[in-house]
C-alpha cells in the first residue's frame, strides 16, 4: 500500500467491480501448481485494508517489516513452514498463470535453488515470477546487507550464482519489452485499458501481445517510464549505504 509513486495502488479500482488485488488473485487461482496463496503485507495501519481483503477472500496472510521485505518473506515462510516460495509482487496484477506453471515445472524438474523469468529478461515487465527454496531464502536473509537486497528479496540470490544453482525461464518467442507493472498513474490507466479490451479470463501474455499488435499506440501511455524504476532507486540507496559504511570505518581507524 505504501508506494511512494502511486499510493494505495493495489486497492485502486480497475473496473466498477474489481480492484488491482482482485485481478492478481484471480490470475493466480488459474495456476495448476500453486498450492497456497499467502499475502505478506506490513504492520502499518494503512495495510489493515490488505488484511481485510485477505480475510474477506479467505486468503492467509502475514504482517511484517515494511522496509525489510526480505525479513518479511523469511518470517512468513518460517511461520507457514514453506519449503518452496513462489514470489509474485502485488504490483503485477496481470501475472500469467501459464508462465508461472512453466516456471514451477522447470524448478521441480531441475531441482535448483533459484528459478526466475528475470535472470535474462525475455518476458514483458510485470509478468515476472521467481521461486526459491526455504534454505536459499534463509541463507539470503542471513547474509544480504545492501538496501536493494533487503527491499527486493532476491538480488543477493541472483548475484551469487556460485552459491545458488539457478535456472532462467526463457520466452520461446521474441516479444516487445512492454511495461505491464503498476507503479504510476499511467501504468494503472494501461491496466484498465487492457482489462477492458481483453474479455478472456485469465488474461494471458498472448492476449496482451495480440492487443499490442492490433493497437500498439495504447501501450505508449507508460512508455516513457523507466522499466526498472523501483529497483534502480534502491541501487542509489546502496551507494549511500556503502558510502556511510566506508565513512564509519575511516572514523574507527
Amino acid at each position: 500500500m505504501g508506494s511512494s509513486r502511486l499510493h494505495g495502488k493495489i486497492m485502486a479500482k480497475v473496473d466498477s467491480e474489481h480492484i488491482v488485488f482482485d485481478y492478481l488473485i484471480n490470475q493466480l487461482k488459474h495456476s495448476k501448481f500453486i498450492e497456497k496463496i499467502i499475502i505478506a503485507t506490513t504492520t502499518k495501519k494503512e495495510d489493515d485494508l490488505v488484511v481485510e481483503f485477505a480475510k474477506k477472500n479467505q486468503i492467509e496472510f502475514f504482517r511484517g517489516s515494511e522496509s525489510d521485505v526480505l525479513d518479511r518473506y523469511y518470517q512468513c515462510a518460517k511461520i507457514f513452514s514453506s519449503d518452496n516460495i513462489l514470489r509474485i509482487t502485488s504490483d503485477n496484477p496481470l501475472a500469467d498463470p501459464t508462465i508461472i506453471d512453466d516456471l514451477i515445472m522447470n524448478y521441480r524438474k531441475i531441482s535448483c535453488d533459484y528459478a526466475s523469468t528475470k535472470l535474462v529478461r525475455t518476458y514483458p515487465i510485470g509478468l515476472d515470477a521467481e521461486i526459491f527454496s526455504f534454505s536459499t531464502l534463509e541463507k539470503t536473509w542471513k547474509n544480504a546487507i545492501l538496501p536493494s537486497e533487503r527491499e527486493h528479496v532476491s538480488p543477493y540470490m541472483i548475484k551469487n550464482s556460485n552459491i545458488f544453482s539457478q535456472f532462467n525461464l526463457r520466452n520461446k518467442i521474441k516479444v516487445p519489452m512492454l511495461r505491464l507493472t503498476l507503479d504510476r498513474e499511467e501504468d494503472l490507466e494501461l491496466i484498465r485499458i487492457i482489462t477492458s479490451k481483453i474479455l478472456q479470463r485469465p488474461i494471458l501474455m498472448d492476449n496482451i501481445l495480440q492487443l499490442y499488435n492490433n493497437e500498439p499506440k495504447l501501450f505508449e501511455i507508460n512508455k516513457h517510464i523507466d522499466l526498472l524504476e523501483g529497483y534502480n532507486k534502491s541501487l542509489n540507496y546502496d551507494k549511500e549505504f556503502l558510502k556511510n559504511k566506508s565513512a564509519n570505518y575511516e572514523k574507527k581507524d
